[in-house]
């Protein structure tokens, strides 16, 4: 959707959204602002789209728990396969047990549990 929107029209767009889930939280402003550090007009200004910090973002975020949001939008990339050729350790060839497709036998065999005589349950009190 915001694919085909200016800068300032997914601004505003994230405003709305900012602003919708402080509702849908039941929070006024002036309760987000506390919980973030923030001034109310601050608040307002994001979500009117009126431009912010990415502090700020990150600092509303926070403040309505939905900071964990960014490793959706933002994955952690991991090493390159680039960076791995180059470390020192790397080894082209892995021994044969570091291997995915290696498959070793059972530790320990498989057989049947021995079949045990069930007696019937006692109290203990009997004579």
């Amino acid at each position: 959707m915001m694919l085909f929107l200016n800068n300032s029209q997914v601004e505003t767009e994230l405003g709305k959204r900012f602003k919708s889930c402080r509702l849908n939280r039941n929070l006024s402003q002036a309760e987000l602002a506390e919980r973030c550090g923030l001034s109310r007009r601050t608040i307002t200004a994001l979500e009117h789209g009126e431009g912010t910090t990415l502090a700020t973002f990150i600092a509303v975020l926070r403040g309505l728990h939905k900071l964990d949001s960014l490793d959706d939008f933002l994955p952690h990339p991991g090493i390159s396969p680039l960076a791995m050729v180059l470390r020192d350790d790397y080894d082209p060839n892995p021994p044969e047990y570091a291997r995915k497709d290696v498959t070793y036998p059972a530790k320990y065999a498989k057989k049947p549990r021995k079949a045990t005589k069930t007696e019937p349950w006692k109290w203990g009190d009997e004579k």
